[in-house]
């Protein structure tokens, strides 16, 4: 039902697009960037363990990235229709989709804890028989698993607050979360101060307590402070549910690949070393930092193309489309220059030893190539998945990361 009292026009139907961008991209893109500096960090202080160390985060980083997927699906689906809902003025339809998808998030949260717990051990034993490197995977994944129902929640209150055009928020939970694992990291693996050497395990603890501390603010600020949708009561609903999956879906798809590609890959590279595992961990994690901050600034995008797509104003929806594109293809360019340039530092990072520098740096020259590319189909399917065309978002991002990838490889 319409709400009966018309409700303010938004800054996302009224804003000039070039500023409107700015303010709602460069919160999401920080965001993002912290977001995706847990793995980056957690893998630079465990480099310094040792290269099975390394090994350890990288098998295990297609499961944290299922995992994280499964946290952008939820919270970007209750993001587009929260936008869209608020673009065609039904202020109660935004609301309920709040209340139900962050009672569906948790819900989900707890399941996927279960299934990650459950899996991981014919997970890594499928990659080595190497008791030493198996007792690390395990180790490491059996703390990190803990990390979903905070991630899960805070993730979807993130998505339901920018979904209102309020980004800023949102970046500070996720920096706190972050700060604490940047800080505990080193404290945790190394047994600094009064801080027991947890070695592996510190760093999982570290991960999983930024989590909950993004949490906790996140819950703060979705209830102590004033916001443009209301969670009055949480309540499970089915139908709404299945909306919001329908509407994250290529969100989840783009995000999931990544993980698919990263175990296929593996598969390869178990057949050359595990340094090549090590090597790709590392350069993957770099990659996920670059691409997805940028994927930030199109996040930041999305709900201005969802709301004006709703409130029917096509001709801010192409220029938030046009001007996005152009932004995000810059930075990406420059990360691609970056690499190519600098790969040898960048490695030093993980403690890369000689090998690992073999095969890495002139991989990575080679990879560099394809970012540009990237921003270009990211938007594109993101733009569809604003007008509700999931169908055709979909099939971008199952060529750029399956149809076409797996068979080359």
């Amino acid at each position: 039902m319409m709400s009966e009292t018309p409700l303010k026009e938004n800054k996302m139907g009224t804003m000039p697009i070039n500023k409107l961008i700015i303010s709602m991209s460069l919160p999401p893109l920080t965001s993002m960037f912290f977001q995706f500096s847990y793995n980056f960090v957690d893998s630079a202080f465990v480099a310094q363990l040792g290269e099975d160390a390394l090994t350890a985060v990288s098998l295990s980083f297609p499961i944290t990235t299922m995992m994280l997927a499964c946290s952008i699906w939820v919270g970007v689906g209750a993001q587009v229709l929260i936008s869209r809902h608020l673009g065609n003025q039904n202020q109660q339809a935004a609301n309920d989709i709040a209340s139900a998808g962050l009672l569906f998030s948790a819900l989900l949260g707890v399941l996927l804890n279960i299934l990650a717990l459950l899996a991981i051990g014919p997970y890594f034993r499928h990659f080595t028989d190497d008791e030493t490197l198996y007792e690390l995977c395990m180790t490491y994944m059996g703390v990190c698993a803990f990390m979903q129902v905070p991630n899960m929640v805070h993730i979807q209150i993130q998505k339901i607050i920018q979904a209102t055009g309020n980004m800023l928020a949102p970046m500070w939970f996720q920096i706190a979360g972050v700060v604490f694992n940047f800080i505990f990291d080193p404290l945790l693996i190394f047994g600094i101060g009064p801080f027991p050497a947890m070695g592996i395990t510190g760093a999982a603890v570290a991960t999983v307590g930024g989590y909950t501390l993004s949490m906790i603010l996140a819950f703060f600020v979705l209830f102590g402070t004033e916001q443009k949708v209301k969670v009055r009561r949480v309540f499970f609903s089915l139908k709404l549910n299945l909306q919001i999956m329908k509407a994250g879906l290529p969100s989840f798809i783009m995000n999931a690949l990544g993980a698919v590609m990263v175990l296929f890959t593996n598969q390869f590279l178990i057949l050359c070393s595990t340094t090549a595992i090590a090597f790709f961990g590392a350069y993957f994690k770099i990659q996920q930092l670059i691409v997805m901050t940028v994927n930030g600034l199109i996040q930041g995008c999305l709900p201005i193309m969802s709301y004006n797509y709703g409130a029917r104003k096509f001709d801010r929806l192409r220029e938030a489309f046009r001007k996005g594109t152009f932004i995000a293809t810059f930075l990406m360019t420059i990360s691609s220059v970056a690499l190519f340039l600098v790969p040898e530092p960048i490695l030093s990072l993980f403690a890369a030893s000689d090998e690992l520098n073999a095969i890495g740096i002139p991989a990575m020259k080679i990879m560099a190539f394809g970012f540009a590319f990237n921003a270009l189909s990211t938007m594109m399917a993101t733009c569809l998945q604003a007008m509700n065309r999931i169908q055709d978002s979909l099939w971008i991002n199952l060529m750029r990361q399956l149809l076409v990838l797996l068979p080359a490889m």
